[in-house]
């Protein structure tokens, strides 16, 4: 990477980091203005659109952005040679810890663009991280049956729904404000629970 190329990625960089903190206010996206994130960027709005193309494409990265973030971290904690039960624990943490960096109408807009399929570049990036979050479950609870902590009753599309509904609940504004460290571990503990074999 040339100097030009460095500094072209750090001016995105500045432009995306603003973004995200201007939409991560109670006013969300609906607040956003393409003057304020310049203006937070020390960024011309030309420079901006030009990188961008528009103030949708520009949101749409830093959703976008904060998910890959979420599997990447993800990703590497899966890949350590951890018991099934720590590694579950971990990326419950993992969870909680980004959605307290975020304010409850950034989750409600991720959530609103995870869910669109108008515009299909952004529907195929978003069925990519669908199939990369099933793989990486997926990669968990074939570890868990390995080890004897996961049901053999229980099949991969039963634990698929179970863990969709689950988080779903968790992700639930009302629910996900009042968790801290010490639920989630009762949280995991409890999901343990559920899946262990039973008595023969």
């Amino acid at each position: 990477m040339n100097g030009f190329e460095k500094r072209t990625q750090e001016k995105k960089a500045r432009v995306l980091q603003a973004a995200f903190d201007l939409i991560n206010t109670p006013e969300g996206v609906a607040g956003l203005t393409m003057a304020a994130v310049a203006k937070k960027s020390g960024t011309a709005k030309a420079t901006i659109f030009k990188y961008f193309e528009s103030k949708e494409k520009l949101i749409q990265q830093v959703f976008i952005n904060y998910m890959e973030e979420l599997g990447s971290q993800a990703e590497r904690m899966l890949a350590q040679s951890l018991p099934f039960e720590e590694k579950l624990m971990t990326m419950a943490r993992l969870k909680v810890r980004h959605l307290e960096r975020v304010d409850r109408q950034f989750f409600v807009d991720m959530m609103d663009l995870y869910t669109q399929e108008a515009d299909p570049q952004l529907a195929t990036v978003m069925a990519a991280y669908t199939k990369r979050s099933y793989n990486l479950m997926l990669d968990l609870f074939h570890q868990g049956r390995k080890e004897g902590k996961i049901d053999l009753k229980y099949s991969d599309e039963f634990l698929m729904l179970y863990m969709e509904a689950m988080v779903q609940g968790v992700a639930t504004p009302e629910i996900y404000r009042q968790i801290n460290i010490h639920y989630t571990e009762d949280w995991t503990e409890m999901l343990l629970k559920s899946l262990a074999p039973g008595p023969r």
